[in-house]
């Protein structure tokens, strides 16, 4: 039971945290700390709305429990290309900052789909 509510606030975070990166992502004009990160990152222009598509598709296909698996998967993989480009930006504090981040998706692969028996 309490695995399943641990798995469960995860998921609600994890899901939030998604939609709210996407539709923060495709705001990028109106939040010029947002475009200076990503381009401090390598990040081009150009490839921000296909970021932006890849983290929603990522919170959708964590609702879905055949595809729960595969969405924490590509989270991480996004994750932890972004801890490598900011390793390569020098950017040190950003990479211990999205360490918690990355733990998330193992911890909640692990712990399996909350509704699933």
């Amino acid at each position: 039971m309490i695995k399943n509510l641990i798995s469960l606030v995860l998921l609600i975070v994890s899901v939030a945290l998604s939609f709210k990166h996407g539709w923060d992502t495709f705001n990028y004009k109106n939040n010029p700390q947002s475009l200076k990160m990503m381009n401090d990152l390598g990040i081009s222009e150009s490839v921000i709305p296909v970021m932006g598509v890849l983290t929603i598709v990522v919170g959708v296909l964590l609702l879905i429990p055949k595809t729960f698996f595969w969405g924490n998967v590509l989270n991480a993989m996004s994750i932890v290309l972004i801890m490598a480009l900011a390793l390569r930006a020098g950017n040190l504090k950003m990479v211990l900052i999205e360490i918690p981040f990355l733990i998330m998706p193992l911890i909640m692969i692990w712990l399996k789909y909350p509704f699933k028996n």
